[in-house]
C-alpha cells in the first residue's frame, strides 16, 4: 500500500480506548504521498482526532489506548521514536489552541518547539520573526502573554508556532474553527501554498478549502474508511451518503446535487458556487424553470423565511457601556443597544475585535468599566465547552442542568430523552471529557438550552467542531427558542450559519459597534464586510443569480 514516496501511512489500523467495548477507529488503510494535501472528513465522534494522534505515537504513548495495525511516518514505524522526537518531522495545529500554548509570551510560544530542538539562538530568532510576518501577527504582540489573547488570536499564534517549525508534515485539526473569515483565508494560504510540505487537515469549514486539496478521505460513523477520492468526484458520487451521515459538504457540492436532480448535470464537478452557476448562466429557455427552481431551493435552505412576528419586550441592554475582559483594559466604548424576546442576533467581527468581551458584558458576566446594563442575567455557552462540564457522566451533566426545574427522577428521565434528541444517544454513562470536541459542544449547548431560566442565551462560537448534523440540529433549536419567545445572541465566524439563523447582525470593530443592521443587509454589503474582516456567505452568488434571472 505504501512506498518510499509516502509521507505517512496507516495499514489496517484500529484504536480502542480503555474500558470501551468497540473500536473508536478502524479499520483504516490510507497513505498520503509527500507533498500531497489530504482533507479528512467524518461525522462528530468518528475518530478523526484519534486517528491523527496515532501519527507520532501520542496514542498509545501518551494517551492510553490499544492500537493494532501499522502506522508509518516518513517511511519509519512511528514506534521507532517518541512523540517528542517526531517534532523535527511533524508540526501540529490542534483543534483547541489551549492544548498547544503554554501560557508564555507570544514570542516564547513561537520559539518553544525550536528551542526544544536545540537550534542556535540566532536561527530561532530569525524563524520567529519570519513566522510572525507570514501569519501577519503584529510585532508588538511579541511580549504579550497568550492568556490575554482572544480565542482566535491564540489560534493565530499556534499557527505561527507551527509555521516556524518548518516541518515537512503539517497536521491541522480544525485550524479555522475560531478564526474570522479574513484570518481563515490567510491560514489556508499559508498551509496550502507550500508545495514542499505535506498537509493533513481536518476541517468543517470547506468553502474556500475545497478547491485547494488534492484528495478527500472520509471516515464513517463506525470509524472505518468510507471513501477516498479527488474532491469534485468524491462529493458528486458520495454526496447523498455524506449528507445522510451528517458529514459536511461544501456549498458547491450541495448546489451541484440540486442542479443534477433538476436534470442539469455539469460535465465537471464544480469547486465553487460560482463555477456551478456559470454552467447555467444564462439558463437556456428549455431549462430555465428547472434551473431557477434548483437555485431557489439551495438559497431557501441557507436563509431564513420571512418572520411571522416582530420581536417582543427588551430582555437585556447596554447603555453607554465600556466593556473590558477580566483584569484587562477597555476594548469597547460607548456601547448602547437592546436585545428583545424572539430575536436572533449575530455578533460578528475580526479576531480580537472584542466580540467575546461584548457578549459576556451583555450576559452580565463582566463588570462594565462605565455605563450600565439592564435586564436579567443571560445564560452563556463559552468557546471552550470543557469550561462548562462539571459532572461525572453525560447523563448527570444534563440532569443537573434540569434539577432546578423538576424532581431528580423526572430530570433523569428528561435527560435521557434530550440526549437522544441532540444526537448524543449511547453516551449517557461516558465521562463528558471522553467525548469528541463536537460532542462536548453539543452537550454544553444542550445543558444551557434545556432549561428556560434564562430569557437570553448567548452562544460563543457554537458551531466550532460540529459536524453538519450537529449544526442542522443547532439551527433548529435556535429557531425553536425564538418561536418560544427566547432571545439568542450568537458570536460566530461562520457567516453562512449567521445568515441561516439570525435576523440581526452586530459588527464589532475599531473599539465600538460599526454596524447594527439586518443580517441579510450585512451579508450583501461588501464594503462593510471588508471593513469588519468578514467574508460574504457562500450562498450570496446564488442570491445574486436569482436577482438577475428570477427577480421578485
Amino acid at each position: 500500500m505504501s512506498d518510499g514516496h509516502d509521507a505517512l501511512a496507516w495499514r489496517d489500523v484500529r484504536v480502542r480506548y480503555p474500558y470501551q467495548s468497540e473500536d473508536s477507529v478502524g479499520p483504516v488503510s490510507l497513505a498520503v504521498r509527500r507533498g500531497e494535501r489530504l482533507l479528512l472528513l467524518g461525522p462528530s465522534g468518528a475518530g478523526k482526532s484519534t486517528l491523527l494522534s496515532t501519527l507520532t505515537g501520542l496514542i498509545p504513548g501518551t494517551i492510553p489506548a490499544s492500537v493494532s495495525g501499522e502506522v508509518r511516518l516518513m517511511g519509519r514505524n512511528t514506534a521507532a521514536r517518541t512523540p517528542a522526537e517526531w517534532a523535527d518531522t511533524t508540526a501540529w495545529l490542534l483543534q483547541d489552541a489551549e492544548h498547544t500554548l503554554c501560557g508564555m509570551t507570544v514570542g516564547d510560544e513561537i520559539a518553544f518547539a525550536l528551542e526544544n530542538r536545540a537550534l542556535p539562538e540566532s536561527e530561532i530568532a530569525s524563524a520567529v520573526e519570519a513566522a510572525m510576518t507570514r501569519v501577519e501577527i503584529p510585532r508588538q504582540w511579541r511580549a504579550r502573554r497568550t492568556a490575554s489573547l482572544s480565542g482566535g488570536e491564540k489560534q493565530l499564534v499556534a499557527l505561527a508556532a507551527a509555521v516556524a517549525q518548518q516541518a515537512p508534515l503539517l497536521v491541522a485539526d480544525e485550524p479555522s474553527a475560531h478564526l474570522a473569515p479574513e484570518a481563515a483565508d490567510r491560514l489556508r494560504r499559508l498551509i496550502l501554498d507550500d508545495p514542499a510540505r505535506t498537509i493533513l487537515i481536518v476541517d468543517h469549514r470547506l468553502d474556500g478549502l475545497f478547491a485547494s486539496v488534492d484528495r478527500v478521505a472520509v471516515l464513517g460513523r463506525d470509524g472505518g474508511l468510507l471513501a477516498v477520492d479527488a474532491p469534485g468526484p468524491l462529493f458528486r458520487r458520495y454526496g447523498t451518503d455524506l449528507a445522510a451521515m451528517g458529514i459536511w459538504r461544501p456549498a458547491a457540492a450541495e448546489l451541484d446535487a440540486m442542479l443534477a436532480e433538476a436534470g442539469l448535470v455539469a460535465e465537471t464537478p464544480p469547486l465553487t458556487v460560482d463555477d456551478a452557476l456559470r454552467a447555467i448562466d444564462p439558463p437556456p429557455a428549455s431549462t430555465r424553470k428547472a434551473a431557477i427552481g434548483a437555485v431557489s431551493r439551495f438559497v431557501a435552505g441557507r436563509t431564513l423565511p420571512v418572520p411571522e412576528a416582530e420581536p417582543g419586550e427588551v430582555v437585556a441592554g447596554l447603555f453607554g457601556a465600556a466593556c473590558a475582559p477580566l483584569f484587562g483594559p477597555t476594548v469597547l466604548e460607548g456601547i448602547t443597544l437592546s436585545v428583545r424576546r424572539g430575536e436572533t442576533v449575530a455578533i460578528l467581527g475580526r479576531n480580537g475585535a472584542g466580540k467575546s468581551t461584548f457578549a459576556a458584558s451583555l450576559a452580565g458576566l463582566l463588570r462594565l468599566k462605565a455605563g450600565r446594563r439592564e435586564g436579567q442575567p443571560a445564560g452563556m455557552a463559552f468557546q471552550n465547552p470543557e469550561s462548562q462540564l462539571i459532572a461525572g457522566s453525560v447523563l448527570d451533566e444534563v440532569a443537573e442542568a434540569l434539577a432546578a426545574d423538576m424532581p431528580a427522577a423526572d430530570a433523569a428521565r428528561e435527560a435521557e430523552h434530550l440526549l437522544d434528541a441532540w444526537g448524543l444517544e449511547g453516551l449517557a454513562q461516558r465521562h463528558p471529557f471522553e467525548l469528541s470536541q463536537g460532542q462536548k459542544r453539543r452537550l454544553a449547548l444542550l445543558c444551557l438550552a434545556a432549561t428556560d431560566r434564562w430569557p437570553l442565551l448567548i452562544l460563543d462560537e457554537p458551531t466550532a467542531g460540529l459536524d453538519a448534523a450537529g449544526v442542522d440540529a443547532l439551527a433548529r433549536r435556535i429557531a425553536a427558542l425564538a418561536v418560544a419567545d427566547r432571545a439568542v445572541a450568537i458570536v460566530t465566524h461562520d457567516m453562512d450559519f449567521a445568515l441561516r439563523t439570525c435576523r440581526r447582525a452586530i459588527v464589532v470593530g475599531n473599539g465600538t459597534i460599526i454596524a447594527d443592521r439586518p443580517m441579510n443587509a450585512v451579508a450583501a454589503d461588501r464594503a462593510l464586510l471588508e471593513r469588519g474582516g468578514l467574508r460574504e456567505p457562500a450562498v450570496m452568488p446564488a442570491m445574486r443569480w436569482l436577482g438577475r434571472h428570477a427577480p421578485c
